[in-house]
């Protein structure tokens, strides 16, 4: 029998994604359990603390063991953590190397949302592409740039590791693990009694861009409300360049170091990020909204919405205005 922990944090952490792991793996044990008349995981809660606390004392979590009573594991789950990631890490050193200890005697590991800083502060994640919630991704860039965060993913699998978006997103995760640990029918039985869409791959289109400010650059912040001022007009980056008297090459070395994206990326999720507004609020049509954000080519609006979103402008608008006209 394989064995499953899942990791019970120090701190006002999130509960759902604990509580939601252990009850689909218990269940997809109870299916294997009655098909195969054996269960696959010894699953066990396991913290640093006999009591963990939640909601300012609402609910509590009494750990099955704790992490120094567990000397070989098979599957690690880290859950999503509250957004005062610095406390959070600082209070759970402990539970971090023994999460990194693990993985170096043969344990996979997978971190839920938010989970991902604690993963990544193990250093396990240096060097490999991850997940984690939209709305986290520009303090996780500030605090661990030798990880290559995806945030348009909603699952990484790299060498043993795996990593997910946001929120209730984890659910979508479980079931990916439960069909790699145990089989495509167990993963089906699973997603259909707790109502999960299988096969999800982005978050894309749950992502709201509120720009990547958290950085020191003065020039590039400056650029960037330039951007943001000039949502109607095509704006060349050369000229932008110019503007802040800096080298195209060395303006875009700044920016991407800064952000996270090229000038043009940044400037297209701007666009993109007022189209999704006004498509989820107006009644305007899709060509009044890509002239509003400074495109004139349908294809190409197309094409970069689609590439920001995961969806056309023409399903997005569908899906978030109830009152469009069809």
């Amino acid at each position: 029998m394989q064995h499953l922990t899942i990791i019970v944090p120090d701190g006002e952490n999130n509960l759902s994604s604990i509580v939601g792991a252990y009850k689909i793996f218990s269940r997809a044990n109870a299916y294997w359990k009655q098909t195969k008349n054996t269960e696959l995981f010894a699953i066990q809660l396991a913290g640093i603390s006999k009591e963990v606390e939640f909601y300012e004392g609402l609910f509590s979590v009494r750990p099955h063991v704790n992490i120094s009573e567990i000397t070989k594991t098979n599957l690690v789950i880290i859950p999503s953590l509250n957004h005062n990631y610095n406390k959070a890490l600082e209070s759970n050193k402990v539970l971090i190397d023994w999460v990194e200890k693990q993985y170096r005697q043969g344990a996979e590991v997978a971190s839920i949302c938010t989970g991902a800083f604690m993963l990544a502060a193990s250093g396990l994640l240096n060097g490999k592409s991850c997940s984690t919630h939209w709305a986290a991704a520009e303090s996780f860039r500030a605090m661990f740039p030798k990880v290559n965060l995806q945030t348009d993913l909603l699952i990484t699998d790299e060498n043993g590791i795996y990593t997910n978006g946001g929120a209730y997103s984890f659910l979508n995760l479980i079931i990916y693990l439960i069909e790699k640990y145990f089989d495509r029918q167990t993963a089906i039985y699973c997603s259909k009694v707790f109502q999960i869409e299988m096969d999800r791959n982005s978050q894309s289109e749950f992502a709201i861009f509120t720009g990547q400010k958290l950085h020191e650059d003065d020039t590039v912040k400056k650029a960037q409300s330039y951007i943001e001022s000039k949502l109607n007009e095509k704006i060349s980056m050369e000229d932008l360049s110019a503007t802040f008297s800096v080298s195209r090459r060395n303006f875009d070395r700044r920016f991407i170091k800064a952000t996270g994206n090229t000038p043009v990326e940044y400037m297209q999720r701007v666009k993109v990020e007022s189209a999704k507004k006004a498509f989820e609020n107006t009644r305007k049509t899709i060509n009044e909204v890509m002239y509003e954000v400074g495109y004139s080519d349908v294809k190409a609006f197309r094409e970069v919405f689609k590439k920001i979103t995961g969806m056309s402008p023409i399903d997005y608008r569908n899906k978030y205005n109830k009152d469009v006209m069809v």
